[in-house]
């Protein structure tokens, strides 16, 4: 079990502008403060992923995308809710409420309210967190904290131990309005 002083001490690290390794509910994940646009980008050189290609946020609760559904017909509010905390993560529309270096080239964004309690933690402390996989892009992600360490040696601000959910596969990825599956669980 994690300690809470460790959770503390990597969403210190967030807060200061770092990028940190977590276990999440399939595979390790990278992760930052997405309102930073510093840290933000030095994940997506780390990971040599493209901005244009936007990323995942994270949060403990719906409440925490709030700002995000201010307009949202009561619909789409019963569909996240009724999938969250868990594995699904949805493209909802942002609306301009976030930085294009977390959106990248979409009219949408990815967002995810996780069930593994480490990450819940982590953003309860936090708020949302960039979410991506630990991996370099074209590699596979990582499931392990060795192969964290492998991809990365010391190129990250911390690692924070623990052990993943137990989940085979990645989130289901789902369009919000249109309710299409973009990326089978």
């Amino acid at each position: 079990m994690i300690s809470k002083w460790r959770v503390q001490q990597a969403a210190r690290v967030v807060r200061n502008g770092g990028v940190i390794a977590y276990p999440t509910e399939a595979v390790w994940g990278l992760g930052c403060d997405p309102w930073n646009e510093a840290a933000v980008l030095r994940l997506l050189a780390l990971k040599e992923r493209s901005l244009e290609k936007g990323l995942i946020l994270v949060a403990d609760s719906i409440r925490q995308f709030d700002f995000l559904f201010e307009d949202f017909p009561e619909a789409w509010l019963e569909r996240l809710g009724s999938t969250w905390p868990g594995p699904n993560t949805w493209l909802v529309p942002h609306q301009n409420r976030l930085p294009e270096w977390i959106t990248g080239a979409h009219n949408s964004v990815a967002l995810r309210v996780s069930d593994h309690p480490l990450v819940r933690d982590l953003c309860a402390l936090t708020g949302p967190l960039v979410s991506t996989s630990a991996n370099p892009s074209g590699r596979p992600a990582a499931r392990s904290r060795l192969r964290v360490e492998q991809y990365f040696h010391a190129q990250l601000d911390t690692v924070l131990g623990g052990a993943l959910g137990g989940r085979k596969h990645p989130s289901l990825i789902r369009d919000l309005i249109s309710g299409k599956v973009l990326r089978p669980a």
